[in-house]
């Protein structure tokens, strides 16, 4: 959900050394780090509270909520597939489509949460033969359909679980104060770049890079004027390329979303239902605070949140499960399917993406679509 960094045509060594740095970033061997951080993490958890009998519930799962959890898993990355292939119109194949999701997800685990997949996504999508222009244009689509449905869910959310969206059982206080504070800041910082990218996207590109310029001008922030320029430049050229696109071109961009974000909210309250009688008023809160967890992932220093993510996770669902036992084991099945898979999955699909991308004298612009 991050803008990723536009430059302009650099020389060739130039590029190349670029190129080289970004694959080291996304080498394989960086799985290491998140998964010892995450697997520590659940193991202390574990070691502190574990009482016999506490994984009781775990004799009596319900097949049919794991089976839904693995369909939603399943329709959530088809539907990644599918809405990158369709806002590229069409220019990516669906085994490239497939690749650039899985390197997308493969980043967004081993970088840290500031950073994200889409700080690499515009050169994963160049080197699938798309200009730089439009693959830049693409990933920007994706980054603003995001956050509008960040923006428009939260209300909606906010208006039915009301105070129950904070974990009050747990956090009391100033943490509570401080926790609604972040939530509300995250969702005015998310609406105001919304509504930024969407005035510059398609009204009046100019105005909004020359605000952006005059704005890190000031003292204080002109150390990130460069940035801001880069990043006016960014929503200048992707303007240029998203003109012209239909209706039905956004319909089906805004519906894809729209289907990814409520699979991917879903996961917890799937695998929770799995093991734990869940009523659906408490499946749909289960929804809600994913929001409210999503403010604690954003702010993560380590890669993809690991550590952070599992330790803050019985904070905001630890309510609905029982003990801290089977609390720590539903944490740990949840960042298997929604975590660690992608950094094997990535491990495995980078060297063939390689291969197949540097590994061949043509372009792969040259490939049918």
């Amino acid at each position: 959900m991050r803008p990723s960094t536009f430059r302009l045509p650099m020389p060739l060594t130039q590029q190349n050394n670029q190129e080289k740095q970004l694959l080291h970033k996304l080498r394989p061997s960086r799985i290491v780090l998140p998964v010892l951080l995450g697997l520590s993490v659940v193991g202390f958890m574990f070691w502190r509270s574990y009482q016999p009998g506490d994984l009781a519930p775990l004799a009596h799962a319900k097949l049919h909520w794991l089976l839904l959890m693995l369909a939603v898993l399943v329709a959530r990355d088809a539907g990644y597939v599918y809405r990158i292939r369709h806002i590229a119109e069409r220019e990516l194949t669906w085994r490239a489509s497939l690749d650039v999701i899985m390197l997308w997800e493969f980043a967004s685990c081993v970088l840290p949460s500031a950073a994200g997949g889409t700080s690499v996504a515009p050169f994963i999508l160049n080197k699938e033969g798309i200009s730089l222009g439009k693959s830049l244009a693409y990933v920007m689509v994706t980054a603003l359909l995001d956050n509008l449905y960040y923006v428009i869910t939260v209300p909606l959310v906010v208006l039915l679980a009301g105070n129950a969206l904070y974990p009050h059982e747990v956090l009391q206080g100033g943490l509570i104060t401080t926790l609604r504070v972040a939530f509300v800041f995250s969702y005015i910082s998310v609406t105001v770049y919304a509504g930024l990218m969407l005035y510059a996207l398609f009204i009046n590109p100019l105005a909004v890079k020359r605000l952006l310029v005059r704005l890190f001008s000031l003292r204080g922030l002109r150390r990130w004027r460069a940035k801001a320029y880069q990043h006016g430049n960014e929503m200048v050229w992707a303007s240029a390329q998203l003109r012209g696109n239909g209706a039905r071109y956004w319909l089906r961009a805004a519906l894809s979303t729209a289907f990814v974000w409520t699979a991917r909210y879903a996961v917890i309250g799937c695998i929770i239902a799995a093991f734990i009688d869940v009523s659906a008023g408490e499946f749909a809160l289960i929804f809600g605070r994913n929001l409210t967890y999503k403010v604690i992932l954003l702010i993560a220093i380590t890669p993809g949140g690991a550590g952070i993510a599992e330790g803050a996770f019985p904070t905001f669902f630890g309510k609905f499960i029982g003990t801290p036992t089977m609390t720590n084991f539903i944490v740990l099945l949840y960042r298997i399917v929604t975590y660690y898979l992608y950094l094997v999955l990535g491990a495995i699909f980078l060297p063939r993406w390689i291969t197949r991308i540097f590994g061949h004298p043509e372009p792969a612009a040259s490939q049918p679509a």
